[in-house]
């Protein structure tokens, strides 16, 4: 019987993964609300750090770095959700606000956010725990241990559900000495309930983003279930198995030889970077202009907030032709509106994810200047694109290509802080600039009726 004993309740700083997806958003949409860049989001992810250590030993300190990193097991035990949902509404401290945004993570509707000057709030935050004795490729210890951890945190946290989500491509060595923990809400959490009825302005549009992939799902208790593998890798299930070569070769680099076969037959459900499908219905009650953006490709998202942006800012200063193509959590959406530029959001640095860029390109009118900036995934996989592709990616650009040389020679193994994008940004942001009139949310809704269906996403 594991012993959780431990003194107090963790801070929601100490609670979610300093090197999730969702975290990163968070803060640069919170600053960019603000009307602040993120000069000051200085933190190296875990697998950027230790860049002069040799590969082979830099892999075993940085697993060992991201276990003393994690939260304790005792803590995880003490984990309030509710606390963590007020730390969230906290980003925001004014008496109101025009809309709100709620749900997936997805840097297109951070985008969105801060031209609107509203709020995003996720419906769900990762959790990384240390796993004594594990092993890349062990993921039925990782599954063993997770239900451990994940039972005592749904036992005090009765309106969350917990999805385990074990993947060597996306986390490489560290998924060997961490299990990676989705805490997703069931319902609104109180804080985000009293932010609606108290922080919007009348008849304020609260809009919920949310991904509909789906992926293989073991049910391993009431509320806690697993996940073998990613949508954001970039792979189909099938391809998380010892007879796809790349997958093989991307054990090898973590120096993993070990990997059961992946389970069969397991239902298909919604994958973690989905919320929990009762959170919706719960906004949809308590909000007073509630309206659902639902797609299955991030791509579609990507491609109709970069199309806003790209009207808006024509209509609005006669521009519109420089375009930004960044990945991750290289982020800085305040820096990106003070400069005019057009994002387009890629999740991941996979090659299905910059296919998906390079053809939006190809679809649309040309721009002027392509700015690429990548985030190095941080581990070797055949599931993300060459240095080569993100450079055809710039090559769309009418007069002047930009593919961040320092990314690209961090490029995959070393990820940036998020303050990079910032550094990149500021020399297309005059000091003192300002960012165009606010977009209003009768214009996100008209241009989600004329042309939302028609790219993916499915609007009601």
């Amino acid at each position: 019987m594991t012993d959780f004993k431990d003194a107090g309740t963790p801070g929601a700083t100490r609670v979610i993964c300093a090197d999730s997806l969702g975290g990163g958003l968070l803060e640069a949409t919170a600053r960019a609300v603000a009307g602040q860049d993120c000069r000051s989001l200085s933190r190296v992810p875990t697998l950027g750090q230790r860049p002069t250590v040799r590969e082979h030993v830099r892999l075993e300190a940085l697993a060992y770095d991201a276990a003393e990193e994690a939260l304790p097991v005792g803590l995880a035990a003490r984990l309030d959700a509710d606390a963590v949902a007020s730390w969230i509404t906290a980003h925001y401290p004014a008496d109101t606000y025009p809309a709100v945004l709620i749900g997936s993570a997805h840097g297109g509707a951070c985008h969105l956010a801060a031209a609107l000057g509203a709020p995003w709030l996720p419906d769900s935050f990762s959790v990384t725990v240390p796993w004594p004795g594990g092993a890349v490729g062990d993921w039925e210890g990782a599954m063993e241990w997770g239900a451990i951890v994940a039972d005592s945190i749904i036992a005090a946290n009765p309106d969350v559900s917990v999805r385990q989500v074990h993947d060597p491509v996306q986390r490489g060595t560290l998924c060997g000495t961490t299990i990676t923990l989705h805490v997703r809400w069931r319902r609104l959490p109180a804080a985000y309930r009293s932010f609606l009825r108290s922080r919007l302005e009348p008849r304020a549009a609260a809009l919920m983003v949310r991904d509909v992939r789906t992926w293989p799902v073991l049910e391993l208790a009431p509320g806690h279930s697993f996940q073998l593998g990613s949508p954001v890798s970039g792979w189909e299930p099938d391809d998380y198995t010892p007879d796809n070569p790349g997958f093989r070769r991307t054990l090898a680099a973590l120096d993993e030889v070990q990997w059961a076969a992946p389970y069969q037959d397991a239902r298909q459900g919604t994958a973690e970077v989905a919320g929990e499908p009762d959170f919706g219905a719960d906004l949809r009650r308590c909000a007073t202009t509630p309206l659902r953006i639902r797609y299955a490709r991030p791509s579609a998202l990507s491609a109709f907030v970069a199309g806003l942006y790209r009207r808006w800012l024509a209509a609005e200063r006669g521009g519109g032709e420089h375009c930004l193509v960044s990945s991750g959590t290289l982020v800085d959406p305040w820096l990106t509106l003070t400069a005019g530029l057009v994002p387009y959001w890629l999740e991941s640095a996979t090659r299905q994810s910059v296919e998906a860029a390079e053809w939006w390109l190809a679809g649309s009118a040309g721009f002027d200047t392509v700015t690429v900036l990548p985030q190095p995934p941080g581990s070797r996989s055949e599931a993300y694109a060459p240095a080569a592709q993100w450079r055809s990616v710039a090559a769309f650009a009418r007069l002047r290509p930009h593919a961040d040389p320092l990314a690209l020679s961090h490029y995959p193994l070393l990820p940036l802080p998020v303050a990079h994008a910032s550094t990149v940004l500021a020399t297309a942001a005059p000091l003192g600039a300002v960012p165009p009139p606010r977009l209003t949310t009768d214009e996100v809704l008209a241009a989600l009726g004329s042309g939302g269906a028609a790219l993916g996403l499915l609007v009601s």
